[in-house]
């Protein structure tokens, strides 16, 4: 016990991305080094009931997991029952995070496998800064920006990154005016076209209409994720990603390049046993446009003051070779079929190692934002 960090691994989560987060969670948990580290499991429901769980971490990705937490709330003697109810009172959360009366103390660090709204996009985020401890990954205004694609794309513009085409519409407008906006698609793009909510990941909600009632369709289905959305220009050529590590000075990984086995890398080709997609490390593509792709996606990582980790994703113009940012994303998949672990892995950085640094990295950005002065 004695020099081990205590780490919260948190996961589960309200997103549509509730059952990928149990996935990712349960991989990093088999991967972190026990010699290392003592690993305290907090599953939050898709009803935000926040549950200490301690059985078995294969019963995280089957589900299981959620009924034997709840089975052991009413046991005093059981930590479980220490960190279980609703999210209503923030106090309740905050001690619940800080766990200062747990033997042993307050946990180190937390790490929040936490993948969507509510997990992904500033919110938890804000708990452990209200908390004051230290977590992985990208601050709040960071984790805010990266799951927005909208503002993205602002400071993609703003940095001069290249990109596809874009138009942003609100349910309101969908919903009252559907015919103009289906309209102004059809003015600004060719089908096929991609439909997407501007905060949702994993491919959730997205669609690649090939005609108006495939479009209006796809608005309508977007809707249901988020108030609103994106219709971007499609780009025919190769998916393509590119992990980023660090914090004030980040480095990228290789690139990898996706063959998806659907139309586009929708949620059942990234995550699905059956998926026959294909990851390609390093990607075909020159050597040059590698750079690019490498260089662009540490420049996104900047400007959106990611910290820690982020995947970005592109796209590479089949015909003429132009690479066009796709999307950031601040807490990308950790499964074993994930893209972010396998192409540090090609880098050199294996899967254990790469946690390490990970909690390295939340604890020195932690430490430098104590020697701040405060109000």
């Amino acid at each position: 016990m004695c020099g081990k960090k205590r780490v919260a691994v948190i996961f589960g989560g309200q997103s549509s991305e509730h059952e990928v987060s149990r996935f990712s969670a349960q991989s990093i948990i088999e991967n972190l080094d026990k010699n290392k580290y003592d690993v305290v499991m907090i599953g939050i429901t898709r009803e935000g009931k926040w549950l200490t769980y301690e059985g078995p971490v294969e019963k995280l990705a089957t589900g299981e997991w959620e009924a034997i937490a709840e089975s052991k709330c009413n046991s005093p003697k059981s930590l479980a029952a220490e960190t279980c109810g609703d999210s209503a009172n923030i106090d309740n959360e905050i001690e619940k995070i800080r766990g200062e009366n747990k033997p042993g103390g307050k946990y180190d660090v937390i790490f929040p496998v936490l993948h969507g709204t509510n997990g992904e996009d500033g919110t938890i985020q804000g708990l452990f800064e209200l908390a004051g401890i230290p977590y992985v990954g990208c601050g709040v205004l960071g984790s805010a920006l990266g799951m927005d694609k909208y503002y993205a794309k602002i400071i993609f513009e703003k940095e001069g990154i290249p990109q596809a085409k874009y138009l942003v519409f609100n349910k309101k407008q969908v919903l009252r005016d559907m015919e103009k906006v289906v309209e102004e698609v059809e003015k600004t793009f060719e089908y096929p076209c991609f439909v997407k909510p501007c905060n949702c990941g994993s491919s959730v909600g997205v669609s690649k209409p090939h005609n108006r009632e495939e479009l209006v369709n796809a608005l309508n289905l977007a809707i249901e994720y988020d108030r609103r959305v994106l219709v971007e220009e499609y780009i025919e050529g190769q998916e393509v990603e590119c992990a980023v590590l660090g914090n004030d000075d980040p480095i990228a990984s290789t690139v990898g390049e996706i063959i998806p086995c659907n139309e586009f890398y929708d949620y059942n080709a990234k995550y699905s046993n059956e998926s026959t997609s294909e990851i390609i490390i390093p990607a075909r593509l020159p050597h040059e446009t590698i750079e690019k792709i490498r260089e662009y996606a540490v420049r996104a990582f900047k400007a959106l003051d990611c910290s820690g980790l982020a995947r970005v994703d592109f796209f590479v113009h089949k015909k003429t070779g132009r690479v066009y940012i796709n999307e950031v994303n601040t807490m990308p998949g950790f499964t074993k079929i994930s893209m972010y672990p396998k192409l540090w892995e090609a880098s050199g950085i294996p899967y254990s190692k790469l946690l390490d640094k990970l909690i390295e990295l939340a604890l020195e950005r932690y430490e430098e934002k104590k020697e701040l002065k405060r109000d």
